[in-house]
């Protein structure tokens, strides 16, 4: 019963928050469709601003994948991650999640298809997935959008948080399961 009513109110919180929206807008007399249109013509121009930089990042991607250099970095990085209890074939996707949403998702769906999502190497992958952020993504679209060039110190942080949070994905899973 109480499942059900959750499934109810959570496919209802959207359209009602829309309408409760809408109805403030109304409320106060604001030009609801003019303001939709202008912002909807602020994200088309931010869309096209940021455009190159994401074109740059998933170039570089390619480049990275296709040369080879992706793989000689994993081969470098494996007998080490072996040694600390990480398995090798979750590597790619924690080289692939700061760069690329999409592309550490494919990863993670080749980790369940060859292991099984309740393998410890599925969990792994689980949790990696969870717990990084898709931080080259997130500098290039959030500060290619207003402009931001120097990005030095956001870029550290970023790569370390997501170093720290694969080796504590690691290890909660270790522990967990």
């Amino acid at each position: 019963m109480l499942v059900q009513a959750v499934a109810f109110l959570s496919r209802l919180a959207i359209p009602l928050l829309l309408l409760l929206l809408m109805a403030a807008g109304v409320r106060k007399r604001l030009r609801l469709y003019e303001l939709f249109v202008e912002g909807a013509k602020e994200g088309f121009d931010t869309a096209v601003q940021i455009l190159p930089y994401l074109l740059a990042m998933f170039v570089a991607l390619g480049i990275l994948r296709e040369s080879g250099a992706f793989d000689a970095v994993l081969g470098l990085v494996g007998p080490l991650t072996e040694a600390i209890g990480v398995p090798r074939e979750v590597l790619p996707l924690a080289l692939l999640r700061p760069l690329s949403g999409s592309g550490a998702l494919g990863a993670m769906s080749e980790l369940f298809a060859s292991h099984g999502p309740d393998s410890q190497i599925g969990l792994m992958a689980s949790v990696i997935q969870g717990s990084t952020e898709t931080t080259f993504y997130v500098l290039t679209v959030y500060f290619g959008s207003v402009g931001v060039k120097k990005v030095r110190h956001a870029l550290a942080v970023g790569v370390w948080a997501d170093v720290f949070a694969f080796l504590l994905a690691v290890y909660a899973v270790q522990l967990m399961f």
